[in-house]
Parts: C-alpha cells; sequence; structure tokens
C-alpha cells in the first residue's frame, strides 16, 4: 500500500536541522555552505500517522545515502530526488512502531552530514475499513454514483477526503459529498459520457479518520461506463419509453402507482438503477400483501420502486395507475428490459404528486441540484 498525504497535528512542521551549529541562510548563494538537513516528521516526534508525509531534505548540498529502518532493522523502500535534494518512502509504514534515519549529506562545503533522528507511529484504539460500491472491470450505466462506506463513524472528513481521488478518461467534472458520517458519493455534475474509463482510489490507510481511529487499508476499483440508456416515463400518460444512445428503442405501456395514495404513488425525479433480480419478492404489509413474486425485477430506489412484470395488472397498463409505487409491465416486456439494463442507468419520472428525494434511498444522488451538492463536500 502506498502512504497517503495527508498531514496532521501531531506531526509538526519540518525541522530544519542546523549543521555543526549554524545553517547557512536560506538564498546566501555561498559556494561553500554546510549542509542543513529538513525532517517531517520532526526528529522524536510520536503518533505519527502512518499516512502523513515522510521526507528528508537538504538545503546547500545534496543528499548521498538515506536509509530508514523499523524497529526490525529491515529498511523502507523510498526514492530519492533525481537532485538528491529530497529522499520519501515508497511504500506505507506501519503503526505503532519506532523509525530510526541514517545516511550522509555533503554541503556545498564539501563536508559530510550524518542523518540521524528517530520518529514513531501512533498506535490506533481501532482501525476502521472502507468499501466501494463499484467494481474491478464491471460496466455501468451514465447515472452511476461511486459510494464509499465506511464500518464506522468517520469525524475528520477532510482529511479522508483528501485521501480519495477519481481519475476519468475523458475528464468528467464531479465531487464528493458526505450524506451521512459513514458514506460519501462521488458524482459527475452531469451524466457520464458513454465509454468513459474511471478509476477511483481510496488511500486511507494510516489515515486518520476519528479520534483514536484510523483507516486499515486503501480500496480502490476501476470500470467503464457504458452505452447512453435513459428510462423517461410520466405517470399521466401511462407510458415509458427507453431511450439507447439518442434514440428511442421501445415505448412501452405502465401502470405507475396510485397517484391519489401518498403510500402508493410513484415519485418525480431522477431515479437510479440499483440492481436487478430474475424474481423478487415483494412485501407490504400496511396494504395487506406479503411474499407476492414478481418477474424481472430492477430496483431504481431503496422505497420501494421497481420496474418489474406484473401479469395480473395488464388491463390497467397504458391506462391506468394502480400499483404499489412499481412501474408494471407485462412480464414479456419486463424480460427485454431487464436484459438491457445496467445498474447506474437513470430512470427520469415525471408528473406525480410526489418528488424523490435524499431519504428515498442510497442512490439519491441526482436529487441533489449541482450547487447544494457541492455544498456536502468537506472542503467546500
Amino acid at each position: 500500500m502506498s502512504a497517503t498525504l495527508a498531514l496532521s497535528a501531531c506531526t509538526g512542521n519540518p525541522t530544519p536541522t542546523p549543521v555543526n551549529g549554524t545553517p547557512s541562510p536560506a538564498g546566501s548563494g555561498s559556494t561553500e555552505a554546510k549542509a542543513a538537513l529538513s525532517f517531517q516528521p520532526a526528529a522524536g516526534a510520536t503518533n505519527v500517522a502512518p499516512g502523513d508525509p515522510v521526507t528528508v531534505s537538504v538545503t546547500d548540498g545534496a543528499l548521498q545515502a538515506v536509509t530508514l529502518t523499523n524497529p526490525d532493522g529491515k529498511q523502507v523502500a523510498g526514492q530519492l530526488a533525481a537532485d538528491k535534494h529530497s529522499w520519501a518512502p515508497t511504500e506505507s509504514l506501519g503503526y505503532g512502531k519506532t523509525y530510526t534515519w541514517s545516511g550522509t549529506a555533503v554541503g556545498s562545503d564539501g563536508r559530510p552530514v550524518p542523518l540521524a533522528g528517530q520518529f514513531s507511529t501512533v498506535t490506533p484504539k481501532r482501525q476502521i475499513s472502507g468499501s466501494l460500491n463499484v467494481g474491478d472491470d464491471q460496466t455501468y450505466g451514465i447515472a452511476m454514483p461511486i459510494a464509499l462506506t465506511f464500518s464506522s463513524k468517520v469525524t475528520d472528513k477532510a482529511a479522508v477526503q483528501k485521501a480519495l481521488s477519481v481519475e476519468t478518461t475523458p475528464k468528467t467534472e464531479g465531487a464528493w459529498a458526505w450524506l451521512s458520517d459513514t458514506q460519501v458519493h462521488w458524482r459527475p455534475k452531469d451524466y457520464f459520457q458513454p465509454g468513459t474509463k474511471v478509476t477511483v482510489a481510496a488511500k486511507i490507510y494510516g489515515v486518520k479518520l476519528a479520534d483514536g481511529t484510523y483507516g486499515k487499508q486503501d480500496v480502490t476499483s476501476s470500470f467503464t461506463i457504458g452505452r447512453s440508456q435513459i428510462v423517461r416515463g410520466d405517470t399521466r400518460t401511462h407510458h415509458m419509453q427507453v431511450i439507447r444512445d439518442g434514440q428511442q428503442i421501445a415505448d412501452y405501456p405502465v401502470s405507475y402507482g396510485l397517484d391519489s395514495d401518498p403510500g402508493r404513488v410513484t415519485h418525480s425525479g431522477i431515479h437510479v438503477v440499483m440492481d436487478k433480480h430474475p424474481v423478487y419478492s415483494m412485501s407490504n404489509p400496511r396494504y395487506g400483501y406479503t411474499d407476492v413474486n414478481v418477474p424481472w425485477a430492477v430496483r431504481i430506489s431503496n422505497n420501494g420502486e421497481f420496474i418489474h412484470g406484473l401479469a395480473a395488472s395488464v388491463w390497467a397498463q397504458g391506462k391506468k395507475n394502480i400499483s404499489h409505487g412499481c412501474l408494471n409491465l407485462s412480464p414479456a416486456r419486463a424480460k427485454e428490459y431487464y436484459d438491457g439494463v445496467l445498474m447506474g442507468d437513470p430512470v427520469e419520472i415525471t408528473g406525480s404528486t410526489q418528488q424523490l428525494s435524499p431519504q428515498d434511498g442510497d442512490y439519491s444522488d441526482w436529487t441533489y441540484s449541482w450547487q447544494d451538492w457541492t455544498k456536502l463536500s468537506a472542503s467546500a
């Protein structure tokens, strides 16, 4: 795992180390200056987060040899800069360990200066992990949000967010937003372009997440955005259209939720396909049914809304809204839609009396305006 560059207050500022009593003045231009070393963290520092920056640098000279050794005497892998003015580890440090510097720098006066000093890393009270909702080499729809979920509460959100990155090809504007103390999402400002390549990295190992709590391990994923597919449905017309790559490929008669009952209405707004099941068991004791198996069920929110087949409502499809919030299709049409859907496809519903809100599920990202979304960033 690679170290994450996120500063912690316990490390202090880089400390210039006088050589033989007097470091040379910065910018003195002397051709015979004594080397001045700076260490980060400072010599003697304790409770250093392993994800904090670790470097040794020199002014008025060059580093000749640098070794950082753990308590077992093993050298930490590192890289000397091309100009020989700095060195940094290329591997992560461990928790609860003392590290020792050794080596040599040579000043422009030709005199060697030894590297020396120690620092120790923090021993966490607990470590927590993070998990991503996207998998390697998978293909998702153009509205797919990236969700990072932690196993426990995060209080130092700004430090965590500095450890997160999303790289896209082509370049895509997007932002992180904290939807709770355990979940942070990234979504693009507008839908992804089809074919976009995405790599997300959460380099949270060694990062302080809360008081006494640190990241357990890094998590990463690389995936692809597939073709553009958007469902557009108007509850007043009792139809839904499937638009693929800008062309309408289907116009299905639908029965939406009963609009006169707030508990049954299909919500207007941008839904996101979350998962799909060949057969799904539905229960709603409030309305008197349990364990009703429906075919070709595609979940579009966490408030019970699906697109699925239901032979019993074919008579109403295209004519009347009678469902309990779902979009009912004939089983054959539901299968056709099911076979072509991707997780992350947007489903845009209009016409109903109730609006989709952030309380309606884990993929409520598109219920926020871009302005409101960016306000949820820890760096806003």
